[in-house]
């Protein structure tokens, strides 16, 4: 389970940002990668998911944390709740019911492919490294608090 997460936005001017996908209106090959998807990915995957039966809760658990930080080299530094291990969690409320709309999404494009579909299931805080980054529906988090990890190697599956 991926996202080929890029907050391109579609309005010009939108947080000052250019539109930049009409750029492959004459040459394909300038056409920028990706959608915004990072804050979707959660509940979309846990509705169509696990509602669904057609994955585990732990199934669910193991494809959005796990498997990547061992797929990156992160584990067990990321991807787990151990001693040692960075205090990054996610609390997901698996019976809240909303609508997806980029007008309350945290990230800086001005649309998400999943405009108007109702789903249940949320993310209701995150905290990182220990600290409340997410709490419900508000932005807690700051400009220059992100901490760079190096990629390892792929392994520990």
């Amino acid at each position: 389970v991926s996202t080929d997460h890029c907050p391109f936005c579609m309005k010009e001017g939108h947080l000052g940002r250019v539109n930049q996908k009409p750029y492959g209106r004459d040459d394909f090959s300038k056409i920028p990668n990706g959608v915004p998807g990072v804050e979707t990915r959660m509940p979309t995957l846990y509705d169509g998911g696990v509602r669904t039966g057609r994955i585990s809760l732990n199934r669910f658990v193991e494809l959005t944390s796990t498997a990547p930080a061992k797929l990156f080299g992160m584990f067990p530094k990321k991807g787990t709740i151990a001693v040692g291990s960075d205090a990054d969690l996610v609390l997901f409320d698996p019976e809240a019911r909303h609508v997806i709309s980029a007008a309350t999404q945290h990230g800086n494009a001005d649309f998400t492919l999943f405009e108007g579909k109702a789903v249940t299931g949320k993310v209701c805080k995150v905290i990182l490294r220990g600290e409340l980054l997410v709490d419900g529906d508000r932005w807690l988090g700051r400009a220059g608090a992100g901490e760079f990890v190096a990629r390892g190697e792929s392994g520990g599956w």
